[in-house]
């Protein structure tokens, strides 16, 4: 076994990879600790080594997958994901500008790229972008619907709330996410029009019960249709360590039936 595949193998330990998400999550701990100043005023220097030996940490793990896999590295989107991650924290200026000290909050991130399980759930969330476009389309052209009518309905008694497009499609969205959508607004613009409630509960049942459930039932499909895939693979694999150890077996027990044989003769 070559030294590239000792490290791969070694990156691939359970050990290792739990090691890697400790320091990420204590990493982020300290990301958090460093926005108190009484934190920072009685412990500051200390927070800031153990930050950047956590950064050390992140950098050593990247530089040996990037030996192991070569240029194969660059050909997984979580490979990219996580060089683009780390190397945030590397830019000059980093430990300065405060955008770029907001941005090292990103490490926690890593932790997806690290956890099967939250690879799974990215994965399927990014299988359901397609069908989610669609629904993110129909939800546009009911909204933009839904705005024009409240707008021409409501829009001379509320002009806060429906006085132009842009106002009522933010109130409606208020409405859908059923914030304060009865007494905040619903029940004021009734006791202005009595029959509005004709217009809002449709809006409500249409947007919050079947097209927000729409998407919910996406990504789950999607996520089990990543789940799936990722057992066939196991299970594809599986198969063929099988299959090569019943060839292994065979070729033995061949070998042993002629060496029989010879020796017989």
């Amino acid at each position: 076994m070559t030294l590239r595949e000792k490290t791969a193998v070694f990156l691939e330990r359970p050990i290792v990879r739990n090691g890697v998400i400790a320091v990420i999550l204590f990493n982020a701990v300290l990301l958090g600790l460093e926005t108190s100043h009484e934190v920072m005023a009685v412990a500051g220097p200390l927070i800031i080594a153990l930050d950047t030996a956590c950064l050390a940490i992140f950098v050593v793990e990247l530089t040996l997958k990037m030996f192991a896999q070569r240029l194969s590295f660059f050909r997984s989107g979580w490979n990219i994901f996580d060089f683009i991650i780390v190397g945030i924290s590397l830019v000059p200026g980093a430990q300065t500008f405060s955008v770029l000290r907001a941005l090292r909050i990103l490490r926690l991130l890593r932790v997806v790229s690290v956890s099967p399980s939250l690879r799974r759930v990215v994965e399927g969330f990014i299988r359901a972008l397609p069908g989610m476009g669609s629904v993110f389309l129909l939800m546009g052209m009911l909204f933009y619907i839904g705005a024009v009518m409240a707008t021409k309905l409501f829009g001379d008694s509320f002009p806060d709330w429906f006085g132009d497009l842009g106002n009522s499609a933010y109130s409606l969205f208020q409405i859908m996410t059923l914030e304060s959508w009865s007494m905040g607004i619903v029940r004021p613009v009734m006791e202005v029009y009595p029959q509005a409630w004709m217009f809002f509960v449709p809006f409500i049942m249409v947007t919050t019960f079947a097209v927000v459930n729409l998407l919910v039932g996406l990504i789950v499909n999607s996520m089990q249709d990543a789940h799936a895939e990722e057992a066939n693979i196991r299970t594809d694999e599986y198969r063929d360590e099988v299959l090569a150890r019943l060839r292994s077996i065979e070729a033995q027990l061949e070998e042993r039936q002629d060496d029989k044989v010879r020796a017989d003769r």
